[in-house]
């Protein structure tokens, strides 16, 4: 899936002011494929343009946008988990090791808010625009200089913003589509997934040594 490869969150170190950064928005930028929560314009734009390289339109399925996973992190980022609901948020915030996962100061969407301002001020500076009104090829290369730690951000680690949108998008790409991601099931039809079918004992005679090929169900299919 996509141009830059797979990586796994790590820890992250922050010495920024979360509330500060939280509260500012990027630059303007270009019109919007959807509505969202949590995102600004110009937050959503980046977004959109991201996923869109991580997981490219092929024959197998449209780009990530398309699939929904831009609305997929945004309803995380706008819901418990962007929050850190379920974190343990009280320190201390020494830099961890890649085995110790998340660790910072940040909730999930103070350091999505913060690596988007971030990347984008980086490209800015190198490149004079925003990371959304960047060519595909300039876009590509900023995504692997960040996955390979060749990109030092101001507010956040490179590498630890890329492997926390990395892992999300991937999330939204193959997640139920009850979340926002994973439009019309298009990530499950990709790889053969048949979704929460719950009983396979009707299927086992018609199906016997045959590809099990049915449509995909979803937890809006059943409720």
């Amino acid at each position: 899936v996509g141009a830059t490869g797979i990586a796994a969150a790590v820890g992250v170190e922050s010495t920024v002011d979360a509330q500060a950064l939280a509260a500012k928005p990027a630059s303007a930028s270009a019109p919007l494929s959807h509505a969202y929560t949590f995102l600004t314009a110009p937050e959503a734009a980046f977004i959109e343009a991201a996923v869109d390289r991580l997981i490219p339109a092929d024959d197998l399925t449209p780009g990530g946008t398309d699939c929904g996973v831009a609305t997929f992190i945004d309803r995380q980022l706008a819901g418990a988990w962007g929050s850190g609901d379920r974190m343990y948020m009280q320190g201390p915030w020494d830099k961890g090791v890649a085995t110790q996962g998340y660790q910072s100061p940040l909730t999930p969407a103070e350091f999505f808010r913060a690596g988007i301002a971030a990347t984008n001020a980086y490209c800015r500076q190198t490149l004079q625009r925003e990371f959304d009104r960047l060519t595909v090829d300039q876009q590509i290369k900023v995504l692997q200089d960040m996955e390979q730690g060749r990109v030092t951000l101001d507010a956040v680690g490179a590498q630890e913003f890329f492997n926390l949108l990395l892992a999300t998008t991937l999330q939204g790409f193959f997640a139920d589509p009850v979340y926002g991601g994973n439009r019309d099931k298009a990530a499950w039809k990709m790889i053969g997934f048949p979704g929460v079918i719950a009983i396979y004992s009707e299927h086992i005679k018609t199906y016997r040594n045959k590809k099990f090929d049915v449509e995909p169900k979803s937890i809006l299919d059943l409720s």
